[in-house]
């Protein structure tokens, strides 16, 4: 499996926006739930938002939800993430997973997940 790609990240200043993207090459029957998971310095990855087209749901963090809509374009294989209303504790590496999971009342990338390089985001003053 190839590792995802993660485009978008910058620099902003509270308040702003971002889209992200993740352009996926995992076979399309592996790549069902795609989620975006974020790390921040110090931190562990935690996780940020999902897409499951086999459910037909989508979920969030208590932290993002309301500010973030994750989405995605089935026929270029993209997954996007749209973040309002950025707040510096957002700044963090994000990165996508094709294989999400939901287990123990939580999404969690699944262990066979290739991580990519990932977009820095940086929100600051």
């Amino acid at each position: 499996q190839a590792p995802a790609v993660e485009s978008g990240g910058g620099t902003v200043q509270p308040g702003d926006s971002l889209k992200l993207s993740c352009a996926y090459s995992d076979r399309p029957r592996s790549a069902n739930a795609v989620g975006w998971f974020r790390q921040a310095p110090g931190k562990e990855r935690e996780f940020v938002a999902v897409t499951d087209r086999s459910k037909g749901v989508t979920a969030y963090s208590n932290s993002v939800k309301g500010r973030f809509t994750i989405s995605r374009d089935n026929t270029l294989n993209i997954v996007y993430l749209q973040m309002d209303d950025l707040r510096p504790d957002d700044t963090a590496t994000y990165y996508c997973s094709t294989r999400a999971r939901f287990g123990s009342g939580t999404w969690f990338a699944g262990r066979d997940t290739v991580w990519g390089k990932g977009t820095l985001v940086t929100v600051s003053s």
